[in-house]
């Protein structure tokens, strides 16, 4: 791996003609790092893939937004879901799933989420991650969550399950030696004279050895942002999940696929009408211990509404709260949890006794104020069951892919496992085919996306809110959708004039949440139905006949939009198939 400090421009070949696609308005790299495998993120699902890749003998880049800690998966608390405990088997793994995803599911990608994902979990034991024992035990110790018929998710720390994982992760990382740029924001993607990735660029934040504008070129290019909470203005998500992988890759030519499933978290502390950002999350496996979803007089609302009561796929409790809210005039309902006593509350769930206790809400003796909040996106950026996009040489996991596996809705603690699973596949396939060697490193043709002004984050935010929450209707993603142009209207004129955003984190962020905002709303418009985490007030019922399908994107220069779906509830296939795949 090498490094050169060249003056601006020299990142990119000289004398080559720029790709196709579009790019941000920003310097040219001043910097450049040679690898075999750029990933980007730091999650579980980047952090895994990075390992892999290093440990097939790829020379492995980490390039992360924040610190190497500070993904989104040190937010999780539920846990893992796999089938590990007695009489649980990948089969009722599957079905599950399949439930939960209403329809969209990609039944081979499940399969191999459920079949894969035990061993996935023993070699993250085996990299260090330690998981809760039962009582008096070794034997990991499994609870049970929304969509599970049965006990089957590990944890760790009893709600710190995404901090012990990426703890172990990290650790592992720095053991083995990895190359991380930190404190660094992804721009767009690099590609050859054939349409292949070579590499990113990226701004680092004053921070490392690197400053400024800069480049990785590497012929694997693999993406692992995380989310896009920070669309809505409440959100389990950290601050830093803004979509950057999912513009990136729309700016590039990929596909994106079913961005209008985002899955809100049904219990989520509430903190008033005008509480924004990052909430603090009420996991699952609070109600999957026995905690009782109740309102203002203690009636429990969820029984006789479907079988598993507060236990129910996330979709539906989410939809049950908002409903039972709009009935009785008020914004939100309660989870009482005060018959677990004290001692239960310190050691199963610490963390999240310790966030109600910092907002003056005590659990032992009094029910927790809940509402839902945007929590995970289960669309994304297509691939296949390798990882790979619509762009040869882009690969996706994680939150920022589309793998198939939540289809509607996402079941949970399955995202974890999703991570873990696909990047093992993506290193796979990275290590079975010879290390790409491209000449070229360009840039996207065309005149650079002008920058919205930073605070215009706050203004996506309240318009996604109001037109692209819970619950929608033609009429809000119709007003959405005209607010959301208006803004990009208004920027280009703004660029025209002189008058735009300059370069920087926050105005990129902006301009990325832009993007995501106007393909969530398009696609949210053009399905007229009801389906998993997808809820149309003027069309409450599921249309299979219609919509048992799929909706794909792309971006076309310089502000088009392109939408179409699938024929059926299949995913074509992402890239011919002229190589073998593992």
């Amino acid at each position: 791996m090498t490094a050169t400090g060249t003056s601006p421009g020299q990142a990119i070949a000289p004398g080559t003609a720029p790709a196709p696609g579009i790019r941000l308005t920003a310097p040219a790299p001043g910097w450049s790092i040679d690898a075999d495998v750029v990933v980007v993120g730091s999650g579980v699902a980047g952090l895994t893939a990075a390992l892999r890749c290093a440990a097939a003998g790829r020379r492995t880049v980490v390039v992360t937004k924040a610190r190497l800690d500070d993904g989104s998966t040190r937010w999780a608390q539920g846990g893992i879901a796999a089938a590990l405990g007695d009489g649980d088997t990948p089969e009722q793994h599957l079905a599950d799933t399949l439930v939960a995803g209403a329809g969209l599911c990609d039944e081979p990608a499940v399969r191999a989420l459920v079949t894969e994902g035990p061993d996935a979990v023993h070699r993250l034991i085996a990299a260090g991650a330690r998981f809760d024992t039962a009582p008096g035990s070794d034997e990991i110790a499994l609870t049970r969550e929304g969509g599970h018929h049965r006990r089957r998710i590990i944890h760790a720390g009893g709600d710190a399950t995404g901090a012990e994982v990426s703890r172990a992760l990290v650790e592992a990382v720095r053991d083995a030696g990895l190359r991380t740029i930190e404190n660094a924001l992804v721009l767009d993607l690099l590609t050859d004279a054939d349409g292949n990735a070579s590499g990113v660029t990226l701004h680092v934040m004053g921070e490392g050895q690197h400053d400024g504008v800069g480049a990785v070129h590497a012929p694997a290019v693999v993406l692992a942002t995380g989310g896009m909470g920070q669309v809505f203005s409440a959100t389990t998500n950290p601050p830093v999940s803004t979509g950057d992988g999912v513009a990136l890759a729309l700016r590039a030519g990929a596909e994106v696929s079913d961005l209008e499933f985002v899955q809100f978290h049904p219990t989520v502390l509430y903190l008033g009408p005008d509480a924004e950002g990052q909430q603090p999350l009420i996991s699952e496996a609070v109600r999957g211990e026995g905690a009782h979803l109740v309102d203002a007089d203690g009636t429990r609302f969820m029984v006789g509404q479907h079988e598993l009561a507060e236990l129910a796929p996330r979709d539906i409790v989410a939809k049950a709260i908002t409903r039972q809210a709009h009935e009785q005039g008020v914004d939100h309902m309660y989870l009482d949890a005060r018959h677990f006593g004290a001692e239960m509350w310190e050691h199963r769930f610490p963390t999240i006794l310790a966030a109600c206790r910092a907002h003056g809400i005590d659990p032992v003796t009094e029910p927790i104020p809940v509402a839902p909040a945007a929590h995970h996106a289960s669309g994304g950026v297509r691939t296949d069951l390798q990882g790979r996009t619509t762009v040869p040489g882009l690969y996706a996991c994680g939150e920022v892919a589309c793998t198939g596996v939540h289809g509607a809705n996402r079941l949970a603690s399955n995202s974890l496992l999703e991570g873990l699973v696909f990047a093992e596949r993506i290193a796979e396939d990275i290590a079975a085919h010879p290390v790409r060697q491209p000449g070229e490193h360009r840039l996207p043709a065309g005149s650079p996306v002008p920058l919205l002004p930073p605070e215009a984050r706050f203004e996506i935010q309240r318009i996604m809110t109001r037109g692209a929450g819970v619950l929608r209707s033609e009429a809000s993603l119709a007003e959405a959708s005209v607010a959301l142009n208006r803004m990009t209207e208004r920027v280009r004129t703004e660029s025209d004039e002189g008058k735009a955003a300059e370069p920087g984190v926050e105005a990129w962020e902006a301009t990325n949440l832009l993007l995501v905002a106007r393909v969530l709303v398009a696609s949210a418009g053009r399905r007229e139905e009801t389906r998993g985490c997808h809820w149309r007030e003027d069309h409450p019922d599921r249309d299979d006949a219609s919509w048992q399908r799929h909706a794909l994107t792309t971006h076309r220069p310089p502000h088009t939009l392109v939408h179409r779906a699938t024929d059926t509830a299949d995913f074509p296939a992402t890239q011919p198939e002229t190589e073998p795949n593992p």
